[in-house]
């Protein structure tokens, strides 16, 4: 009987434990969206008990999530206010991107090397999806199946540490790799590029597939004055 009893208040425990997760990163994956979609934005406070508030829950998992949002940098808790909006410097942006660039050319050029035939055949109808929704003018939604997209491509180059650190530079970029979407004309040119990358790999041609995604996520030119242009005027000073 003590034994038993023992066995169920372990068990309680272990489920509060996991619904505590549970909430917290749920939590966590709901601000990070509000942060992705511009509503909450760089610099601006994240007040444990608004936040609680808004969302019906205590501040533990509140607190929880903003942790874990400034693991992945997202969030900056080490001034005075507390927890805010991570802000960037155009320089130091500018710099992130073209490592995420040198990090997707990476994963390309494995793809082209290590890729199955069922993983690309699963690239091919991800882009035939982005076609569709370019057609409706869907921006979220092509925003979301493009990561679709790429996560397939770093999936396809049979590598750990790089998929790992390429998602977690991604993940960072996030808010910022959005407003690049929505620039106009640019899902337009990610078909194609994505198009460009995908026969590459088909080909097996490893050289012109890293090219191909490096290009893809750099940002150069009038591409790059334009998404300087769409960042908020405190990141541009």
């Amino acid at each position: 009987m003590i034994i038993r009893k023992i066995k169920d208040f372990i068990m309680n425990v272990q489920q509060s434990v996991v619904k505590k997760s549970t909430r917290s990163e749920l939590l966590l994956q709901e601000i990070e969206e509000l942060i992705i979609d511009g509503k909450l934005e760089p610099g601006e406070r994240l007040d444990e008990t608004v936040l609680a508030n808004k969302f019906g829950v205590s501040r533990t998992p509140v607190r929880e999530a903003i942790r874990g949002l400034t693991a992945i940098g997202l969030v900056d808790n080490s001034g005075r206010q507390g927890a805010e909006v991570s802000q960037v410097s155009v320089s130091m942006l500018i710099e992130m991107f073209e490592v995420m660039a040198v990090f997707e050319g990476m994963c390309a050029q494995l793809a082209a090397r290590r890729a199955n035939q069922d993983e690309i055949s699963e690239m091919y109808k991800t882009h035939q999806m982005l076609e569709n929704i370019f057609e409706n003018g869907d921006h979220k939604e092509f925003y979301n199946i493009n990561l679709k997209f790429h996560d397939q491509l770093y999936s396809a180059a049979h590598t750990q540490f790089l998929a790992g650190q390429t998602l977690r530079l991604r993940r960072r970029l996030s808010p910022y790799r959005m407003k690049v979407t929505y620039q106009p004309g640019r899902m337009k040119s990610t078909l194609a590029e994505h198009l460009e990358i995908l026969e590459a790999v088909n080909l097996g041609n490893s050289e012109l597939a890293m090219n191909a995604a490096r290009s893809h996520v750099r940002l150069i030119g009038s591409e790059l004055e334009d998404f300087i242009a769409s960042l908020p005027n405190t990141l541009r000073k």
